[in-house]
């Protein structure tokens, strides 16, 4: 089946495929020139879904699974953020000298998502305290060891591994996948986690944003970076910082000249200017650390 979404103002596929991409060996969705195939859970069915872009809309395409458009085309509005005007950011933006290039350089990028709030959260703990090269190259192994497989044109295709398999393992299991004992404790309580209803989506969604960060970082593993990132990617929560976060940190230092540590202050100070977009101003500052080839 066929899918045609209509696309706002302000929007790039090409812009939101290179960040999926970024010569990053991701294993969850497969990028070419003009599209992007990705498995997903339509009604707990495995679902492959081929994104292109053409005349103001997205066709979709169902290549296997589940033919319901609704819940599809939920899916990749909430991948995309498709739904946001970014008129007011880009507004923000263009009143900083330094930022405002960003409006025409990085025009129609939008905050790409991890819907999964599980895959979000565990996505967050892989990468802590490692280089993203290495941390996509734990992510495969994770997921090609316990996730889903759907093969298509003689290509495979995965699902991150769902809280009801990584609660069944042992530390040991992800050792001999170069997991630390610290990381993989953390993986396999945060599944312990969802599987006895102390996390979900649904909860953290009904709570303020405070309510939710409170909520995470009572889990062990969880801090604030892993909180704020886990609500910015899931919940598209607009008002999260990824307070300890390196690259914001490099990429402030770059642009605006901040300490290579800036303060909370100074961090706070900053964003004041662009309140109620502070996690769209983060995966931009993001994006500046990153060049094209």
């Amino acid at each position: 089946m066929t899918y045609h979404l209509p696309t706002p103002t302000h929007f790039s596929f090409q812009e939101c495929l290179w960040f999926l991409d970024r010569n990053y060996d991701d294993c969850l969705h497969e990028v070419t020139a003009d599209s992007v195939r990705k498995l997903i859970l339509v009604q707990n069915k495995p679902t492959l879904i081929e994104i292109k872009n053409s005349n103001n809309h997205l066709t979709i395409n169902t290549l296997t699974g589940e033919n319901k458009q609704d819940l599809i085309i939920d899916f990749v509005k909430e991948w995309f953020d498709i739904d946001r005007d970014l008129r007011p950011f880009y507004e923000l933006l263009n009143t900083d000298p330094t930022l405002s290039y960003m409006t025409t350089d990085y025009h129609g990028l939008r905050l790409l998502g991890i819907p999964d709030m599980f895959e979000a959260l565990c996505w967050s703990i892989i990468g802590q305290q490692i280089n993203l090269t290495f941390a996509y190259k734990l992510k495969r192994r994770f997921t090609e060891h316990y996730g889903s497989k759907l093969t298509y044109e003689a290509k495979d295709y995965f699902l991150f591994p769902s809280p009801e398999i990584v609660a069944s393992l042992k530390v040991e299991d992800l050792q001999p996948l170069q997991f630390s004992t610290r990381k993989a404790e953390y993986l396999i309580e945060i599944a312990q986690q969802f599987i006895k209803g102390n996390i979900s989506k649904e909860k953290l969604s009904a709570m303020t944003t405070p309510e939710a960060i409170k909520a995470l970082v009572s889990v062990r593993g969880i801090g604030e970076w892993t909180a704020n990132y886990a609500l910015m990617k899931s919940l598209k929560r607009l008002e999260c910082i990824t307070y300890g976060d390196v690259g914001l940190y490099n990429a402030l230092h770059q642009l605006k000249g901040f300490p290579k540590r800036p303060s909370r202050e100074q961090l706070n100070d900053f964003f004041q200017q662009f309140q109620r977009w502070e996690a769209y101003t983060v995966f931009y500052l993001w994006r500046s650390l990153a060049v094209k080839k």
